[in-house]
């Protein structure tokens, strides 16, 4: 369908890992559909899809005139439902096994890559083994290790899940998904094993420009997590911590983070 003059929406089902994903594309069209720019690539939050990113690809598309890819992961959005438990590595999982098959079923072989929270840190360590792929990488909220703070902000969200609507907006992404990937999501998390998930060791192979971004309210991470990116990669950094603003700056701060977006993947073409 076409969404306006200059981008033209796809979407389309691939099998990744073994599971049937649904993937968006958006794409510009002349006159810059094949003059080498890079594909923005979207990866969503642990409870996130592609519709949770609302708008935001398709203003990046606008402000940078590059395509877009974005897709639901594995038991989100319209993809196939989880069907066995998670282990402690599927962070590694996504990164190491689906997202590569996604990319290259996609067609895409220049890619920013553009992650939220869980698709922060699958964008850092994907980037660390496919350093050929990616031209950059700008996270928001992304995590590298386990803090007190996110497992109090999981347990929270778990008691609003019981206790409010927040089943019944989540099921509006996720429909018959939605129980498994909630239950999925906070079981792992707080597995007691998991407090000592840590991928700081991938962070010196990235060598590439990162924009860190992060809500100084941020009710599931700390500043910590912004200068442990920042400090261990071996590429150009930006720390970018936004006053007043929680665990989705791309809401939150919608106009700063545009452009603080939109500069960084300029800079990169």
């Amino acid at each position: 369908m076409q969404q306006n003059n200059r981008i033209s929406t796809e979407d389309f089902y691939i099998t990744a890992s073994g599971h049937r994903l649904r993937v968006r594309k958006l794409n510009r069209t002349e006159p810059y559909s094949q003059d080498g720019r890079p594909t923005l690539v979207f990866l969503h939050e642990g409870l996130g899809s592609i519709e949770m990113w609302q708008d935001f690809p398709a203003i990046l598309a606008e402000t940078t005139a590059c395509d877009c890819l974005i897709y639901d992961r594995w038991g989100h959005g319209r993809s196939d439902p989880l069907d066995v438990q998670r282990t402690l590595r599927y962070v590694h999982d996504e990164a190491l096994e689906s997202l590569p098959e996604v990319l290259n079923h996609s067609h895409v072989d220049d890619a920013i890559l553009i992650g939220h929270s869980d698709g922060g840190s699958i964008a850092l360590i994907f980037a660390a083994e496919y350093p050929e792929i990616v031209r950059g990488i700008i996270t928001e909220a992304a995590h590298v290790f386990v803090e007190e703070i996110t497992l109090e902000g999981i347990r929270e969200a778990l008691d609003i899940y019981n206790n409010t609507d927040l089943k019944q907006k989540l099921a509006r992404y996720h429909g018959d998904n939605t129980e498994k990937i909630f239950r999925a999501w906070y079981e792992t998390w707080l597995q007691p094993d998991f407090k000592s998930w840590d991928i700081q060791d991938c962070l010196p192979k990235i060598k590439c420009p990162v924009l860190v971004i992060q809500g100084e309210d941020d009710q599931y991470g700390t500043a910590a997590q912004v200068e442990a990116i920042t400090n261990k990669v071996t590429g150009q950094s930006k720390p970018l911590l936004i006053p007043n603003c929680a665990h989705t700056p791309h809401r939150e701060a919608r106009d700063r983070v545009i452009k603080e977006m939109t500069e960084f993947i300029l800079a990169l073409l």
